[in-house]
């Protein structure tokens, strides 16, 4: 269990920086005016932080040390909309790299707890590289035309942005939304 507990100790890095990041990330959008995108980096901000908690739950609970990680400043500038959400999706990429590895090691432990509390960020670390894609994708279409960049921008404000996406393809559903 000991090596198990570094491991997610180690992660809980992974899932603050995000945090930090999305945070800067808001700040940088709110101050290009686009409200949208920032508020929509803001609930990723609360969700990663949310995501660092329920392991922290999850080692208080099995009664391991939580060690909280030190944190570096993130970049403040991010050159575009279409700069920015690339490293959102480069950074989903790493935290399900890290996921994955924490799930492999707990499973090859025997450690059933800890596969089953790392179910959920199996999942919802689908949901969230689904997400960044889709945002991606988006932007590449909206390309250099503005008026595109702020109709997205209100979408995002709307909440209307992500519907398919969280819903899955049929529609509706609870499966992409975040605890």
């Amino acid at each position: 269990m000991k090596e198990l507990t570094r491991a997610i100790n180690d992660h809980l890095a992974s899932e603050f920086q995000a945090s930090h990041t999305y945070l800067a990330m808001s700040i940088w959008l709110r101050e290009k005016d686009l409200v949208g995108f920032s508020a929509y980096m803001l609930t990723k901000s609360n969700e990663e932080r949310g995501h660092a908690s329920r392991m922290i739950a999850y080692l208080v609970d099995s009664d391991q040390d939580v060690e909280l990680p030190t944190i570096e400043a993130p970049q403040r500038d991010w050159g575009s909309v279409q700069a920015l959400f690339d490293h959102v999706y480069e950074l989903e990429k790493g935290v399900t790299a890290s996921i994955h590895h924490l799930y492999t090691l707990a499973e090859g432990l025997g450690e059933r707890s800890a596969t089953a509390m790392l179910d959920w960020f199996v999942s919802e670390q689908l949901q969230e590289e689904a997400e960044a894609r889709f945002v991606c994708k988006r932007l590449r279409l909206a390309g250099d035309n503005s008026a595109a960049l702020l109709l997205l921008d209100q979408q995002f404000l709307e909440g209307t942005a992500l519907a398919h996406v969280k819903g899955g393809m049929g529609g509706g559903g609870e499966a992409g939304e975040a605890a």
